[in-house]
């Protein structure tokens, strides 16, 4: 935990430190200067977002969560995790690299350009951008780099943004070799990207999918996607599949556990993430390291218990059995007042 959330306070360094030599300024509203914090509005907008769960979600302590939902979730050492991700939270999928990498999993990543507000909406320096800057630093291997990528927004081909801004965010995914969706029919795009998933996994287990903001092919348009959890996600209820169904609830139908990463509110209230914090957590303080501390003195105190528990029994079994130890019962010796 404590690996995964240093990584991720290195990585949004890195980011920070690009993002200056490039020339790109800092979102005013980046109160905490980590560079992961977006513009409220650019032509690269696609949808309205949160500024607070922006800030909150680039908490490197989130990585330190991950490590440990992923575990809970039955990731082992070797595994793969499909990760689907639109542009919205930058600072998310720092922590589910750096939470893979901690713990030596395989991660499938396919995100899309589009952003919400305050998310790597700035089209000078978009997720490509930061994930060059992450590879060229050494920070995270080429294996970390996107598998595929499409525009998101509108029915994942961005629709909402200018022609000319689409063309260039198709000449940047080109450049870099990445395999392009562009399928605007929901079922279609769904279909590909179980393919690439499965495709890149080898034939290695893929121990659980991680959702990063709200896509369009990754929630799909149900209304059983609305009752997907904050956090980790083992089952789904019993509802006949539907065409309309996105990749999260594809990848619960086959057993796999699904991290939906999308109400930060949510996954803090569940979590005990602090809400916008300011200044933030330095790596290592705070949640989830105090719960998980908590969690050990919870279980020394029970041992502890069990213990004196068994001591206490001991004693009375014998007092009981042998009358002969009872205090009182030891006969005075002969001659004696």
């Amino acid at each position: 935990m404590l690996t995964a959330a240093r990584l991720m306070a290195e990585a949004t360094a890195a980011v920070l430190d690009c993002r200056t030599a490039q020339g790109v300024q800092l979102s005013p509203d980046d109160v905490n200067v980590t560079g992961l914090i977006g513009l409220p509005f650019s032509p690269l907008t696609t949808t309205l977002g949160d500024l607070a769960a922006k800030r909150t979600s680039t908490n490197p302590n989130i990585a330190a969560l991950l490590v440990q939902i992923l575990v809970e979730a039955g990731a082992q050492p070797g595994d793969t995790i499909a990760i689907g991700a639109s542009g919205s939270f930058p600072a998310l999928i720092l922590a589910v690299l750096a939470a893979t990498y901690a713990l030596d999993l395989h991660p499938i990543l396919i995100c899309s350009l589009g952003a919400s507000q305050w998310g790597a909406n700035d089209p000078r320096f978009t997720w490509l951008a930061m994930e060059d800057c992450l590879v060229s630093r050494g920070v995270f291997p080429e294996g970390h780099r996107a598998v595929a990528v499409s525009l998101g927004g509108d029915r994942d081909v961005a629709l909402e943004l200018n022609a000319e801004l689409r063309e260039q965010l198709v000449a940047s995914i080109e450049a870099r070799g990445a395999h392009f969706i562009y399928q605007p029919d929901l079922e279609s795009n769904v279909v590909e990207r179980l393919r690439i998933y499965d495709l890149h996994a080898g034939g290695r287990r893929i121990a659980a999918f991680v959702g990063i903001g709200g896509a369009w092919a990754d929630l799909g348009e149900t209304a059983t996607a609305l009752a997907l959890q904050p956090g980790l996600n083992l089952y789904l209820s019993s509802s006949p599949p539907d065409p309309e169904e996105g990749v999260s609830l594809h990848m619960l139908r086959r057993g796999i556990p699904v991290l939906h990463l999308l109400n930060l509110r949510g996954l803090a209230a569940r979590y005990g993430l602090p809400w916008d914090p300011s200044p933030l957590p330095r790596a290592g303080e705070g949640t989830p390291f105090a719960t998980a501390a908590g969690n050990r003195s919870s279980a020394f105190l029970l041992v502890a218990g069990l213990y004196l528990g068994l001591v206490v029994t001991a004693a009375l079994f014998t007092l009981v059995v042998n009358p002969r130890v009872r205090l009182g019962s030891r006969r005075k010796p002969r001659g004696s007042l």
